[in-house]
């Protein structure tokens, strides 16, 4: 009987040893509103990439500025930041540290009617450019690019129009425009296209990565949380980059996984039925091959566009390809890999900017230690 009873204890320790521990709760903050462009945490969500990390990840939106703040307080642990923040967060002593390089190219850019005789940076001297305000990742990527061509803001005619360039580049209200360049140039396109858009029949890009490597989004955490529960810093840019990949391999299924979060997101019973269907056949092509190249991905996801578009409707697919356009600002040889010149360069723009008074250890201000090999 004693044998039997240190027998049962036995299997009952092994047993409770075996149970799987509770996933941890941690709230993700993102700016802005839900949005296409978030797809790396919702597919990491739905296909469990968190969970298997053991993490139970929930969404929190607010701005960028609040975010920071909760984040270098510890009151909130995660959250998707621009570099800029980053640096000017800690020229005022909140330690954030960015820990996964999620945009690999800066998203902005400016956008130009087709017709326009502006070819290159050096065009806009004396011209008048739209800018939304003089702030933001917006005004940072301008500077930038005109201090990468030897110009500055006095050399152009900077008007403050809000986050309305489709609407003022269609009435001919500036001759260009500070953009996003995943978003408003598709926009004045798809205008210009359905013949809305004044005398604009097309659109051409500077695109400031072409000129200049800056900082942009990337997910960040605080100094007490990589010093003390690295291991959690680890599960979550585990979870997310899974998300990232997987998104930037198949991004169908990341529209689909999009659409549980963003309100109104078009997705129609024959776009859905269709989407699914690129869904499978993109898995079969991953499938096929042990190694498939950056040229090869970019490719397969323009021809599922092409796809779509045979038998959907152009509009029912601006967010689509709105992720495909920002897919193109993720991916890279090495995703999530940051590297000090590029956190110089955009320190060097918010010292020009005098949003920050003092240079900084920029090197203090990212890491790579929790990278997936």
């Amino acid at each position: 009987m004693k044998r039997l009873f240190s027998l049962i204890v036995i299997l009952m320790l092994l047993a409770g040893g075996a149970v799987a521990q509770d996933p941890v709760e941690v709230p993700f903050f993102m700016t802005f509103i839900p949005n296409v462009q978030f797809s790396p945490v919702y597919v990491a969500i739905e296909n469990g990439y968190f969970a298997e990390n053991g993490l139970a990840i929930t969404i929190e939106h607010g701005d960028e500025p609040v975010g920071v703040d909760l984040i270098a307080a510890g009151q909130r642990q995660f959250g998707l930041i621009s570099g800029e923040q980053v640096i000017a967060a800690r020229a005022n002593g909140r330690p954030v540290v960015s820990i996964y390089e999620w945009f690999q190219s800066y998203p902005v850019g400016v956008v130009i009617p087709e017709l326009s005789d502006i070819v290159t940076p050096a065009d806009l001297v004396g011209r008048n450019v739209g800018i939304p305000g003089r702030f933001g990742a917006s005004y940072a990527g301008l500077l930038a690019l005109l201090a990468a061509n030897d110009l500055a803001e006095s050399d152009i005619d900077l008007e403050e129009i809000g986050f309305n360039a489709p609407e003022v580049i269609c009435v001919g209200g500036v001759e260009a425009s500070v953009v996003y360049v995943n978003n408003e140039p598709l926009q004045v396109a798809d205008r210009a296209q359905s013949g809305d858009c004044g005398d604009v029949t097309g659109v051409r890009v500077l695109n400031v990565s072409d000129y200049v490597d800056m900082v942009s989004n990337g997910v960040v955490t605080n100094e007490d949380t990589i010093a003390n529960q690295p291991e959690l810093v680890q599960a979550v840019v585990a979870g997310f980059a899974a998300g990232l990949v997987r998104a930037i391999e198949n991004p169908a299924e990341a529209y689909l996984a999009s659409a549980g979060y963003v309100d109104n997101l078009p997705l129609s019973d024959d776009l859905r039925t269709a989407l699914e269907a690129l869904v499978v056949e993109q898995d079969a092509w991953l499938a096929s091959d042990a190694y498939i190249d950056r040229a090869a991905l970019a490719e397969r996801r323009g021809a599922m566009l092409a796809a779509l578009a045979e038998t959907i409707a152009a509009a029912d697919l601006t967010q689509f390809r709105v992720l495909l356009a920002t897919i193109t600002l993720w991916d890279a040889d090495a995703l999530g890999l940051a590297d000090t010149a590029s956190w110089e360069v955009t320190q060097q723009v918010l010292l020009d900017m005098g949003a920050i008074s003092e240079a900084q250890d920029v090197e203090a201000a990212f890491t790579n230690a929790f990278l997936p090999e």
